[in-house]
């Protein structure tokens, strides 16, 4: 199982009314490196991030959108999608992004990366592309792209191969983690059963099952 980076993606300093950051800035307009990036345990070297309450961090140190799923909205807006349009550090080609399985690894250039979660769309999203509905169409649409965590760090570059070198049995997907947070509760169980989910989240779905119990 083995795909490829289209595109490895840094983030450019932004700012707008519409930055999440209390400094009215963000970090979401990621452009194309020319070459390989190094990349350590809190994310991409030359990568800015400006909300790192909610942005980065261990488990949140890598983001990832497939190439085939910006290719659908590109034809659902009517615009072109280019590379790093998601806010992603890694624009994927081949890689099954939303059904790949929460605490699968993939061996990417030098370094081994982790799926942890998926990516929860927020009003900075929305603002950065101009689309008030965006929250809504993107959460109905359901292919919110993976976070990774560092495990082994290292560099890649545009044109590097993706390999999910190990897959956990317990197949809880990434999909499946983002449709049980919004839309589809009846998930919620699954999530208990991925242990590489954060613990944050985990416990989070728990609280949401003890709520639904009579």
């Amino acid at each position: 199982m083995t795909g490829r980076l289209a595109a490895v993606n840094l983030g450019t300093v932004t700012e707008a009314e519409w930055a999440g950051d209390a400094s009215g800035r963000s970090g979401i307009d990621k452009r194309p490196a020319d070459g390989p990036v190094p990349v350590r345990r809190d994310g991409l070297v030359g990568d800015f991030i400006a909300e790192r309450a909610h942005h980065g961090g261990l488990d949140q140190a890598v983001y990832a959108y497939a190439e085939e799923d910006a290719g659908w909205w590109a034809a659902e807006l009517g615009r072109a999608v280019p590379a790093g349009a998601f806010g992603e550090n890694l624009t994927t080609y081949a890689v099954d992004v939303t059904g790949a399985v929460i605490g699968e690894q993939w061996a990417v250039g030098s370094a081994l990366l982790q799926v942890t979660k998926p990516r929860t769309p927020c009003t900075t999203f929305a603002g950065f592309w101009g689309v008030p509905d965006l929250i809504k169409r993107f959460t109905v649409r359901a292919l919110p792209g993976a976070y990774l965590r560092v495990l082994r760090e290292g560099e890649f570059g545009p044109g590097d191969p993706v390999e999910v070198v190990e897959r956990p049995a317990h197949g809880v997907t990434i999909g499946e983690v983002f449709r049980a947070m919004s839309l589809e509760p009846e998930l919620l169980p699954r999530l208990v059963e991925a242990t590489e989910l954060p613990e944050q989240l985990r416990e989070k779905a728990r609280r949401r099952l003890a709520g639904t119990r009579p």
